[in-house]
């Protein structure tokens, strides 16, 4: 299927219709008028890629709430316990969810709104926290109203490839960096011919704010670790992409590859493991599954919580010998994350070397003999021969999901081989 097929297929299913923008917002501006009743005294808005036009056809809605800057510019602390007081007068269930600044989640209508506290700027130097910044985020953005259809489907093309998201557990291509990078390029294709030649340290400024100097220079260092620099376009002192990890700007790069050598609708379908796929995928191999029942919390803390067991879970493997030849972990935010690790077929021996001192080393050696029954001499060095904890993936991953770290990040953990 050619390019231009492929996108007109996506655009199809990305853009939202004229009636299901009526429909969404129609279920929105209710709510909306809901929170604005309740704090009179500020101004209740719709944010995010709703504000921007730029949403998908799934999406949750961000309500800014905007307080005055001359009445509250010195009250910034106290914003989160105003607003929270207000919308437990009006709503049954408000969920207080802990940022920079303090936020609400709220669930009216079959959509669930988070509600964000902030000052109402006109320029960036008067923001009290990093939140105040959005509402000059979405006038850029929508400047550039006639690419929010590209926008979507650079949204759509990183959802799909698991590389969405600034959250610490994926580290990935926020919303706003997407929009950025697709306005600064021209559209969803541009982008990807560029980043396909995009080498480590790339700066993409699409204000020009060191058209003429070096941003290496200009800019704190420790702003600058990302793979990819994108300079926030209203606020000259930020790096937009500061959060992205070199695995997902690596990942961008060979997805954008892929697609243009050869053009499929499947880069637009989000993918989740399917245990015959694994098992045609990796035949004769050992596929060990470990489903993770998050705890509760916010998502970026529940998260990072559980790709810290997926990491626990990797340096036991490694301590242990085991060599995996494909290992990863994702999660939906609504079911239990899944781990996948693929091994090698056959078990490890039943024994193991364990490297001693050198001879001359003599209290070491006395020591190192008391510690080991089996004891043997390898050139001018001891070895001891010893019975390997594990010889099969699982009974290490059986064992290790019994620790407190894991048992602490988790609500529970089962294993499965494929």
């Amino acid at each position: 299927m050619s390019v231009a097929k492929v996108l007109a297929q996506v655009r199809k299913e990305t853009i939202p219709s004229k009636k299901e923008e009526q429909d969404a917002f129609s279920k929105v501006k209710p709510i909306i008028k809901k929170i604005q009743d309740s704090i009179p005294h500020a101004d209740a808005v719709i944010g995010g890629s709703g504000a921007k036009g730029t949403w998908l056809k799934t999406f949750d809605v961000d309500v800014f709430v905007m307080f005055h800057y001359k009445d509250y510019e010195k009250r910034s602390a106290e914003l989160s316990d105003i607003l929270g007081k207000a919308l437990k007068k009006k709503f049954r269930s408000v969920q207080r969810l802990h940022g920079s600044r303090d936020y609400f989640r709220i669930a009216d209508n079959g959509i669930t709104f988070e509600v964000i506290p902030i000052l109402k700027i006109s320029k960036a130097a008067q923001a009290k926290n990093i939140t105040d910044i959005s509402p000059l985020h979405t006038k850029w953005v929508r400047k550039h109203k006639k690419l929010a259809d590209e926008i979507r489907l650079t949204k759509h093309f990183c959802k799909a490839n698991n590389l969405y998201g600034a959250e610490s557990y994926i580290r990935g291509f926020s919303g706003y960096v997407c929009e950025i990078l697709t306005i600064h390029h021209g559209s969803f294709l541009k982008l990807l011919k560029a980043a396909a030649r995009w080498k480590e340290a790339t700066v993409i400024d699409v204000a020009g704010y060191y058209r003429k100097k070096n941003v290496f220079l200009e800019m704190n260092r420790s702003k600058l670790v990302s793979p990819l620099i994108v300079i926030d376009p209203v606020q000259h002192d930020r790096n937009a992409a500061a959060a992205l990890s070199p695995e997902k700007f690596s990942h961008f790069i060979l997805k954008a590859g892929e697609f243009l050598s050869a053009p499929s609708i499947g880069f637009f379908r989000e993918k989740s493991w399917d245990r015959e796929e694994l098992k045609k995928e990796h035949r004769g191999k050992k596929i060990v599954m470990i489903h993770l029942a998050p705890p509760e919390g916010k998502d970026d803390i529940v998260g990072s919580k559980m790709m810290k067991v997926y990491e626990f879970l990797e340096q036991q493997a490694g301590r242990h010998h085991f060599t995996a030849l494909y290992s990863d972990w994702q999660w939906n935010r609504k079911d239990d994350a899944s781990i996948a690790f693929v091994f090698g077929g056959k078990p490890l021996p039943p024994t193991i070397e364990r490297e001693g001192p050198p001879l001359f080393a003599r209290q070491h050696v006395e020591k190192f003999r008391k510690l080991h029954k089996e004891v043997f001499t390898r050139g001018k060095r001891l070895y001891a021969v010893e019975p390997r904890p594990y010889t099969v993936p699982e009974a290490l991953f059986a064992d290790a999901l019994k620790d407190n770290y894991v048992k602490e990040r988790t609500s529970g953990a089962r294993i499965e081989v494929l």
